[in-house]
């Protein structure tokens, strides 16, 4: 299967990414044995992804068995219109801790290296991240699935409470606006008595 300049395979509706491969080595009698080990994300960068390990004596067969890994742990993450998360969360695993917040249209994926091939698995196109923990590629990838398996979505929220989405995400703007309108129509009453 042929792979194209950043890791990905063209084969199927996924699209994976190698995020680190490490090389391991056993003493035997006779010296030393190498070994492969792979970190793998896999994405249909619709909403659902999901992170492999794979050991082999050879490159291509541990990247093929972190691929498999991958696809059989997939997790769903709800978007906001397809291309950001819906609220800023954190997530940690072991030393890695990773911040994880929502950005405006045309911000871009602002992740290090194991992250960005996280977000670019799942189709997230607006996202502002910060490892704040241990840099290893495994704890980093690890941390970052515990944020994304917390991160919901207003419909889930509104059929827990038992509201409509409207209810549930309108709060924020609606509070905003009385506190303006008021403002405004405070500035003339307050002209009017000075008169």
């Amino acid at each position: 299967m042929a792979r194209n300049d950043f890791g990905d395979r063209g084969d199927s509706e996924f699209v994976d990414k190698l995020v680190h491969i490490n090389r391991v080595a056993k003493v035997v009698k006779g010296g030393r044995r190498f070994g492969f080990a792979a970190l793998v994300v896999v994405g249909d960068q619709k909403g659902r992804v999901g992170f492999g390990h794979g050991k082999a004596r050879e490159v291509p067969e541990a990247i093929r068995k972190a691929t498999e890994t991958a696809k059989k742990g997939m997790i769903r993450v709800p978007l906001r219109e397809g291309r950001t998360l819906h609220h800023d969360i954190t997530g940690r695993h072991g030393a890695g801790k990773v911040l994880l917040r929502a950005a405006p249209p045309g911000t871009g994926i602002i992740a290090g290296g194991p992250m960005r091939a996280v977000f670019e698995c799942i189709g997230v196109q607006d996202v502002v991240t910060k490892s704040q923990g241990s840099s290893n590629p495994y704890n980093m990838v690890r941390a970052t699935f515990e944020a994304l398996k917390n991160q919901v979505s207003p419909r889930t929220v509104a059929a827990k409470r038992g509201k409509k989405v409207a209810e549930v995400i309108g709060r924020r703007s609606r509070g905003a606006g009385p506190e303006k309108d008021a403002a405004e129509s405070s500035e003339p009453v307050a002209e009017t008595a000075d008169a």
